[in-house]
């Protein structure tokens, strides 16, 4: 064989081995495009080590509101989409962005209050008639204003009671554009009114005088749902990888993980069978 030849040879070599590595390396991890409130509960951390471990899959998380992480989803910035908002949800398979939707756990949404509870809602009523009395004598009620999934669920919440809130010209109604955490610190130092879910605000360390007013009824149920990114809109999205997790999310093994994880003594996830 030529010098030259060999020499040719011996690249095509070097550089299928080098793409190779480069590939194999890329596929050992995936994005995933989630709400906040599964990262910051500690969920992620306590169940996707099992999963790496099991698979050799690392499992990157982004974390940001429900609105943001369906754009970034469709901007094929990541490989899975964990939010909980389901009208969104649909919407963002019908245009073509996600495979399908698969339910797979819920927690549920609380009403947090001062424990000098100024609107005297005491811890009796239904959520949406503690929304009608906060709204009747004006206390001062925080919104996340952010197009989270909590923040959509609190406008489905005043729907209830066929009640639109306007920042501009209620002025008890604050839209503060912020994360649950800093809208709950918000909501402490005005004394104010807060829908948060549960999870934060059991590892929320600036409580005060804050306590669940508000609690334990179906209208405050939370759905998560996962969604493959569909790879004809996305074609770097590693679609084999994605479903092996959502696969791993419904094994019984690792619903009873889920169902393990607890705060305070408290389970905060409920899978669905």
């Amino acid at each position: 064989m030529p010098y030259k030849s060999i020499i040719f040879s011996s690249i095509l070599i070097i550089l299928f081995f080098f793409n190779y590595q480069k590939g194999s390396k890329k596929d050992h991890f995936i994005v995933l495009q989630s709400t906040t409130s599964t990262r910051d509960s500690g969920l992620y951390d306590f169940i996707l080590p099992k999963f790496k471990s099991a698979y050799g899959i690392e499992v990157r998380v982004v974390a940001v509101g429900t609105g943001q992480a369906i754009k970034n989803s469709m901007r094929c910035d990541g490989d899975i989409l964990i939010v909980h908002h389901r009208e969104s949800e649909n919407q963002f398979i019908k245009d073509g962005y996600g495979l399908y939707r698969k339910e797979f756990m819920y927690n549920d949404f609380v009403l947090i209050g001062p424990k000098s509870d100024p609107a005297d809602i005491g811890t009796t009523y239904s959520i949406s008639e503690s929304l009608e009395v906060i709204k009747d004598k004006k206390s001062i009620f925080i919104s996340r204003g952010d197009e989270s999934g909590t923040h959509k669920k609190e406008i489905k919440l005043w729907n209830l009671i066929e009640f639109k809130p306007n920042p501009k010209k209620d002025k008890w109604y604050y839209s503060v554009g912020q994360g649950m955490g800093s809208a709950l610190n918000i909501a402490i130092n005005k004394n104010a009114y807060i829908l948060s879910d549960r999870s934060t605000w059991l590892t929320f360390n600036n409580k005060k005088e804050h306590t669940i007013l508000v609690q334990n009824e179906p209208n405050l149920y939370n759905y998560y749902g996962v969604i493959p990114i569909n790879p004809k809109k996305c074609p770097e999205t590693k679609i084999d990888a994605s479903e092996k997790f959502i696969n791993w999310l419904g094994k019984g093994e690792t619903k009873s993980l889920i169902s393990s994880f607890k705060i305070k003594g408290q389970q905060l996830f409920f899978t669905i069978n």
